[in-house]
Formats: C-alpha cells, structure tokens, sequence
C-alpha cells in the first residue's frame, strides 16, 4: 500500500521542524486546509508546486501527487506469442522475485549473445508478473548495441520513464535532479521496470530505484559487473536453448503434423540452427512459407550456406535473413535493404516511399509484409524500426546489392527538405526563403499541410517526430555525396528551430552542413549556415562565439556577393551589439540591414532592425522613443501575422515599461506576451512572459498572482530541461513572501 501525498507532506515538515501553521504561511495557505491535505485530501497541481517550494522538496512532492492522479503505466511491449522452453530460467526468475521484502529493489540482470532470446525471455516473465505490482510497469530500450551513434543517454530515458510517471521534467540535462525525481516518484510504489539493450552500468546506474519495492529487470549483451559492486543483482546468462525445448520451438512454429513427418530432419534443424531461439524461429518460418519444401533440403541449404550459430559469426546472421527476404514479394524485397540506409532510430512509411520511390500504397504493403515477416517492427502509427542485427544486414545488403545507393539517398534526403519546407512555411507563412531548391526526384511526393491552425499543428509534430532523424539524415547524405541537400536541410528548418529551440541538433546540423558547404566550396552556402550557427550561439547565451560567428558571416557573405543572406548576417550582429550595450554598433549595422530589407521588400527583416532601433534608444535613455519605434515594428509583425515577432516585440516594449515604472501597462502587454506565445506554441516565449508577469505583479504588489505566474513558468521550464529557468524561477518564490505575511491585516 503506497504511502498518501499528505504521508509525504507530513514526514517533509516534521523533518524540517516545521509547525502546521509555519508551513501554511509558506505556501500561502490557511492551516485548515493544509491539515486536511495531510489528511487524505489531495491538493491542485499548483498547491502541490507551492508546498514543494516551501519545503524545498526539489520537485519531489509533485512527483507524487502526478502519479496518484494518473492511471497506473503499463509499457511493457507484446510478449512473443507461442513461447515454448526456458522452463529452467523461468522457474529461478520466479523463485527470485519471491524473495522476502527487501531494503534495496530486486535487480535481474539478464546476459547472453544476440539472438538468445533475452529480451523475449525477460516480456515473457515480465508479463507473468504483472499481478506482483500493483502500481504498474515500465519499459525503456537502451539501445546499448544497436546502429545508432550512440546508447540512449540516462537523462533521455530518465525523462522518459518521468513522462509515464506524470512528472514534468522531460530532456532534462542534470541527471542527477532528474535520477532524485524518479526515485522519488516510485518511492512507496511496487513496480515492474524493464530496462532492455543495456550498454554499460554507468548508463542503468540512475535508472535505478532506490526503495525495495520495485523490480528490475535488465537485458544486455554485456554482463554489467558493475552491478556486482553497488546492487547484488539476481544473474541470469542465457546460452543456447536445450534440444528438447528446440524441437519444442520448431514443432510449435511448424505444427506436429508436419514435425512428426520428418523427425530426424527436425533434429538436424535444431542442430544447424544451434539451437539459438532467433535462428530456430526464422528457420521454421521459411519452412512454414514453403509447405512443398521437404526439412531436409532446408539441413542442406543451411550447410551449403555453413551457418553455424546465430551471434557467433556475421555471415551466420545474414544468410538467416536471407531466407526471408527470398519468400518476399518484390516490392517488399526492394524496399528492405533501402530501408537499412536510414540511420536515424526510426523510419515513417511515407519516408520508406520516398527511399524506393514507389507509391505510398505499394510502400504500405510493403512495410506492412516486412512487419508481418519480423524484419521490421511497428513503433507507431506509421513509423517503423529495425532490430539492430537485422538493419546492419539489411544496411550492407543495400550496398552489395542495391545498383545505386547514391540515388535512393537522394530521394530520401530530398523528400525531407521538401517536406521541412513545406512544415516551415506553414509554421513561418511570412518569412521570406530566397533559396532555390532542386527539382524532386521521380516518385518522391513530400508532405503538405493546410494553411490553417490545425495544418500548423500538424506540420510542428512531423517536425517534432523527425527530430532525432536530422543529423543522421545529414550526416547520410554527405557519406553519399549529396552536400548540396546536406547543407539546405538545416537552413530549411530555420523556423522550426527558432520556435523549438532544440539546441544540439541546431549546433550539430549547421556544424555538419559547414563541412558540406566547404567541401564544395560554396562559400555563399557557409555564409547562411554560419549566420545562423552565429545566432544560435546568441540565442544560448555564448555572445563572444556569436560575435565571432557574426563577423565570419559578414565576410562571408559580402565576399560572395550575396547582398540578402548580408542583410540577415548584418541584423543578427545588430541584435547582438544591442544585448552587449554596444549601441552605436548597434544602430550602424542596423540601418545598413534596414536598406537591403527594403530593397528586397522583407518586411520582417525591416521590423526586427526597427526593434533594434527602438533597443538603441532605450540604451541612450530615450525611453518614449524606444517604445514609439517597437510599437510601430510590433504593428508590422501584426501585418505580416508573424506571431513569433509579436512575441518578440512584446517582450522588448515591457521592459521600456518597466524601466519607466508603468507596471500596469507592462502587466497589460505580458498577457498579451503570453497568449502570443501560447498560440505560438513556444513554450520557451511563454515561459520567459510568465516569469517577467510574476516579477511584475509583485511590483504591484500582487504576490500570489505573482506566485501562480512563477509556478506555471517553472513547470514549463522544467518540461523543456531549462536547468537556467528553472532556477532562476525557484530563487524567485523563495525569496518572495506571501502576501498575508507581507501585508499583514490585508484582505
């Protein structure tokens, strides 16, 4: 039985020697009501923030309430129908988890080879367990030993399992505060937790519960002897399966009738197989796809093929496969080791389309027949992933037998940044994109949206899907010599970015299509991606890598020629001049932007250095005329519906109010601040509106308005890893006093 979230108020203030009546004050609520939430009654989301912050529970307490209020997780994947064997493991597992209860969580630590069947083992017991814990399941792949660049990073998962949790810290990149807040959310809690495909034991350490009543389950290729050090885990090492429970296995996919048919073929399978789980079942399955095909000339296949054990030598592994991909149909068959040249962890269908250039109904049954022969697995309404062994052989398939690697590269990578410009345009519909693009290669249809709020909602989940697909995306069309579409990819994605703010993608894309640029020597290209590397690095607060960013981007650019790409390079060092105080700078690189925008007729462009005009006079003292020159810009960014100015706008015209004083009317543009960046969808905008609001309301002494603004901000940053925000945010209600205590007697 888990303990209550009054349980959990009630220790916390006891342990900091706080009275009912102290700690009500703190949290700027009545002792009544603060005694019936130790008693049972579960507050509101921002009573709970409120008594988090007063106790300084580092977010702890609304771990808590998230999980009360939510229903119980339940991740665990499928488990593989028609399991037969490990009769042995099953049996020790089971005996482990109904150990006496414990201080520390039971850890399972399950190893072996690939192909041993362990993360099929581990769902399957998994599955069985279910009924032992109450409060729910968890699942995570770490990717330890996959095609990816690298292993899941621990504060990825961490943020992951925080989201099924129901706590609001997602991508956060302390993982320690993110590794507290797990904890403390299964705190209390008896859980199943499946952590598959480890990599090391630095990468499980804070995935790791920290109370005894939870299990964890763990799979990996390596043995993980850290564990021995710090958890005592339950080992369990699989090997290949024994030979009654491979002819289980076999008889079990091929049906009796025919098992009994053949029984020393049968054997011989078993034993070519080497009773590895994976290799058995593909090998039946090729069986199965062939009734008029005897078992014995399978033996035979497999012996002019020398496939001896699955996990042992590569060349084992690629002639399994290739049983299957000879029962495929042909588009299937065509689209399978086209498949394996994406690199990113997952592939959509309309992508699979466009890498073969087929239609989109061929590629659905293609994707839908690869699913159904196990060679690619759904994650997804329309996305898919490969096992990690079977995408590097579907990979080195691609290059031995596909005639032209290069183009079905090409028409992938050009279905993306076709699609990215169309997402952006919708998401950005008033910014001007001067740059020419190739034609679309034969048989490549990119996506569209509709104009409409719903068409931008869209467009900014395809964008937020294929995040993780862009570097690698970039990266795969340079290895094959595309570098024009390497480097326009991440220029494409400029108002996504901007809006998202995903900062190590933005760095690396742009750091990736310099290289692209150079190694054709476009000089104009590596002038728009260092301009936009240069504003990166000024929006992340490196303002001495901005400026010297900034100043290649405008050598870059006046070199070549290119008299708009110089507008845009002078403007952003215009932007930054303003945020060092350099004002004459400022005003100079701003005015000489200001002409070519007006040639170009950019009337974004003309605003944002308007903005920094208004900024420039601010600077002087000149506080009316500041606010006059951004109230003239914010009227244009209005014009041209680009709510991302608005909000920019906005932002600069409350603290010419603030510096004169005028709270009410800086107060009046927060909320409109807020609901720009609202229907913006920028959740960094409205998080930085929220705190400024609360810092006012406090000015006008309305504290626990300001209180409530602060806590919504602080969720928001917290959702979107701002360790800087968050923190800043949290000083801010400490140091604020309610306001019965500010004002006593005040009503």
């Amino acid at each position: 039985m888990r303990e209550s979230f009054g349980h959990h108020v009630r220790a916390l203030r006891t342990r900091r020697a706080l009275s009912l009546r102290g700690l009500a004050e703190a949290a700027g609520i009545t002792p009544g009501y603060l005694s019936k939430i130790e008693n049972g009654r579960l507050p509101s989301v921002d009573m709970a923030r409120a008594l988090d912050v007063a106790l300084g529970a580092d977010g702890s307490l609304l771990a808590v309430l998230t999980v009360d209020q939510l229903p119980r997780p339940a991740q665990l994947p499928l488990a593989m129908s028609g399991f037969v064997g490990r009769d042995a493991e099953i049996r020790d597992l089971t005996a482990a988890l109904e150990r006496p209860d414990s201080k520390v969580p039971l850890i399972i630590a399950v190893d072996g080879p690939p192909g041993a069947g362990k993360t099929t083992l581990a769902l399957h017991f998994a599955h069985r367990a279910i009924p032992q814990f109450p409060d729910g399941q968890l699942y995570a792949d770490l990717r330890g030993h996959s095609p990816h660049d690298r292993p899941a990073l621990p504060g990825e998962v961490l943020a992951d399992l925080l989201r099924a949790l129901g706590v609001p810290a997602a991508g956060a990149a302390d993982v320690e505060h993110l590794a507290a807040l797990y904890r403390s959310a299964l705190a209390e809690r008896r859980m199943l937790i499946v952590l598959d495909n480890a990599a090391d034991f630095a990468q499980i350490e804070p995935l790791l519960p920290g109370t005894g009543r939870c299990a964890v389950i763990i799979t990996s290729r390596e043995r993980l002897s850290g564990l021995t050090l710090r958890a005592s885990p339950h080992r369990l090492t699989l090997g290949p399966m024994s030979a009654d429970e491979s002819l289980a296995l076999l008889t079990n996919v091929l049906g009796k009738e025919r098992a009994d048919r053949e029984p020393t073929a049968l054997v011989s399978l078993a034993d070519r197989c080497g009773r590895l789980p994976l290799a058995l079942r593909v090998a039946a399955e090729r069986a199965v796809t062939t009734p008029d095909y005897d078992l014995r000339d399978l033996v035979s296949e497999l012996d002019s093929e020398r496939l001896d054990v699955l996990g042992v030598e590569d060349s084992d592994v690629r002639t399994v496969f290739s049983w299957s991909l000879r029962r495929l149909d042909p588009d299937a068959a065509r689209l399978f080791p086209l498949l394996g040249l994406h690199r990113g962890p997952q592939i959509s269908g309309r992508a699979a389309a466009a890498i073969a250039g087929m239609p989109q109904s061929f590629a659905r049954r293609a994707t839908a027949r690869l699913t159904h022969a196990h060679l690619l697995r759904a994650v997804g309404r329309d996305r898919y992933t490969f096992h990690d062994l079977i995408r590097d052989y579907a990979a080195e398939l691609a290059h031995r037998e596909v005639a032209d690697t290069a183009a079905a590269v090409h028409r992938l990578v050009s279905w993306y940044l076709h699609s990215a410009t169309a997402a952006c345009h919708v998401l950005a519909p008033f910014r001007f994109d001067p740059m020419a693009k190739d034609e679309l290669p034969t048989g490549v249809h990119p996506l569209a949206w509709t104009s409409d709020d719903a068409g931008a909602l869209d467009a900014l989940r395809w964008c937020d899907a294929e995040l993780p697909n862009i570097v690698p995306v970039i990266q795969m069309a340079m290895d094959h010599g595309h570098y024009k579409l390497a480097w326009q990819l991440p220029i494409t994605l400029w108002s996504y970015l901007l809006q998202r703010r995903p900062w190590s993608v933005w760095i690396r894309s742009h750091e990736l299509a310099r290289q692209a640029a150079r190694h054709v020597n476009d000089r104009a290209a590596e002038g728009w991606v260092v301009t936009n590397l240069a504003e990166g690095y000024r929006r992340m607060g490196d303002l001495t890598q901005s400026s010297r960013l900034y100043e290649e981007a405008r050598a870059l650019r006046a070199e070549v020629g290119d008299r708009y790409g110089l507008a845009w390079a002078l403007a952003g060092s215009a932007f930054l001049a303003a945020d060092l105080g350099h004002d004459v700078e400022a005003l100079e690189l701003s005015d000489e932007a200001t002409r070519i925008f007006v040639e170009y007729k950019d009337f974004q462009g003309q605003a944002l250095c308007l903005m920094t005009r208004g900024d420039v006079l601010r600077l002087r003292g000149d506080l009316d005329g500041g606010l006059a020159l951004c109230g003239l810009a914010l009227g244009m960014m209005v014009d041209i519906a680009s709510l991302e100015g608005q909000a920019q706008l906005l932002r600069k015209m409350v603290e010419i109010h603030v510096e004169r004083k005028d709270f009410p009317s800086a107060l009046t543009l927060l909320t409109m601040a807020v609901t720009t960046a609202r229907e913006l969808r920028d959740r960094w905008a409205q998080a930085e509106a929220l705190t400024r609001r609360g810092e006012v309301l406090v000015e006008l002494d309305r504290r626990d308005e300001g209180r409530l603004a602060w806590q919504d901000a602080l969720a928001l940053y917290d959702e979107l890893d701002d360790t800087a925000g968050s923190r800043g945010v949290r000083e801010r209600l400490a140091a604020a006093l309610p306001a019965t205590a500010a004002r006593p007697g005040t009503p």
